[in-house]
């Protein structure tokens, strides 16, 4: 097992590239099941997740090659309907094989899925809503079986919240079942008007993406789908985040600052210097010239987007801790999502949680100092990058493996920047 070890106290500047999008790769991996054919997806960032998924469309009979960032998959000889455990146990998207499966089988049995350890993600809108569609579902063992005969029949499915990958996975279901389907409280995340964009070039006729109504008309066949994932703006907040708490400047290039609002917005709030273009950010501190300065304190509350992103609140609070003055950040999408707390007070931060809210102290530029840290889960790994990058001294972050889930190249695209960061065995 490896570690990452950080030399901290140096600025970051310059440009970086943002990969493509994890959380619209995954969904869109798993659409290709839909239809025999070759797929073609652009874009597409070679990760952990991403080869997860991969190997569990392998044991189900699909073949795939891979070349840059283009990914070619043949899903012409699908002969299995299972995605056991050893693979789902390390990924909680594998559950989005569910959909497409039971769509061009009749069938599947998914295992429930696992992830990162930051409370509970049940899939009880994905069971609903499949059933609404006329799928028969039985949960036993910690599988999920699946089975219909014929077409689904098309119907209205509410969810009590938004749930991008449940939203996903009944797109998935639906667009080949027989009359009409509405989803209302729809998630609204670009990933999702990503899968929405892949499925209408294969030939399905989804209308309202983008809003928390998506009209499903459902055809009888599907092509072969050609399809880009978007940037990643999760890596590009991540980057953005990272150059502002190291007092540099620089900018996040092949990215969409459409899909970012309520992040740059609370930079902005904090003082910092924000510019946008169609495809990049810029970041420049509050002083301007390359000159740091007090941040100050920015409250934050994680809602659905777009609304500001549970994924970038670890990040976001790594940052408030060398802000001037008090923040408040209330997460309000998982319920153990301040596991990153206890690792960023080794490193000096001051932060108190009551249940929800976590209350952060600012500190000076220079407030955090080095030290051993584990990394409990994907994002909250990424705050500790950031805050050991502002930190003096060094600092080891062990279990990086969650990092190696959602950032492609991490080591070089901070080494870019200026950061004295390598990997060590653990």
């Amino acid at each position: 097992m490896e570690k990452l070890i950080i030399e901290g106290g140096k600025s970051l500047n310059g440009e970086v590239r943002i990969s493509g999008a994890k959380n619209a790769a995954l969904p869109l991996i798993c659409a290709t099941l839909l239809t025999p054919g070759k797929h073609i997806l652009r874009n597409v960032p070679d990760l952990r997740d991403t080869r997860t998924m991969l190997r569990l469309l392998e044991n189900l009979g699909v073949r795939h090659a891979r070349k840059d960032d283009v990914l070619t998959i043949d899903s012409s000889d699908l002969n299995g309907s299972e995605a056991s455990y050893d693979l789902v146990k390390t990924m909680r998207a594998s559950v989005l094989v569910l959909g497409p499966l039971v769509a061009r089988l009749g069938k599947a049995r998914v295992s429930l899925p696992g992830g990162c350890a930051i409370g509970a993600r049940p899939i009880n809108f994905h069971i609903t809503g499949l059933e609404l569609l006329g799928v028969k579902c039985h949960l036993e063992g910690g599988y999920v079986d699946a089975a219909i005969d014929g077409r689904m029949q098309g119907n209205v499915i509410y969810f009590d919240m938004p749930s991008v990958t449940g939203t996903e996975n009944l797109l998935m279901a639906a667009v080949q079942a027989e009359g009409t389907t509405v989803l209302k409280n729809a998630a609204r995340e670009p990933e999702v008007g990503n899968l929405v964009d892949m499925l209408n070039g294969m030939g399905a006729r989804i209308e309202g993406k983008g809003t928390d109504r998506l009209t499903i008309e459902g055809v009888e066949s599907l092509q072969p789908a050609d399809c880009a994932i978007i940037p990643d703006r999760i890596e590009a907040g991540t980057y953005l985040i990272a150059i502002a708490a190291t007092g540099g400047e620089g900018t996040v290039t092949h990215c969409n600052p459409s899909h970012l609002p309520a992040l740059l917005e609370k930079l902005r709030a904090t003082g910092l210097k924000i510019e946008e273009t169609d495809s990049t950010v810029t970041v420049r501190q509050p002083n301007g010239n390359g000159q740091s300065g007090p941040l100050k304190g920015t409250d934050i509350k994680t809602l659905p987007y777009p609304g500001y992103p549970t994924d970038l609140q670890a990040q976001f609070m790594a940052l408030m801790t060398l802000s001037s003055g008090v923040s408040v950040i209330n997460e309000t999408i998982f319920e153990n999502r301040f596991m990153h707390v206890a690792e960023l007070q080794r490193l000096g931060a001051e932060i108190q949680v009551d249940g929800h809210t976590a209350v952060v102290k600012g500190a000076a530029m220079d407030g955090l100092s080095g030290a051993r840290v584990m990394a409990t889960d994907l994002r909250a790994s990424s705050s500790l990058v950031i805050a050991g990058l502002a930190a003096s001294g060094r600092t080891e972050i062990s279990r990086i493996y969650h990092l190696e889930r959602g950032y492609e190249n991490l080591v070089d695209k901070l080494t870019a920047l200026g950061a004295t960061v390598w990997k060590e065995q653990d």
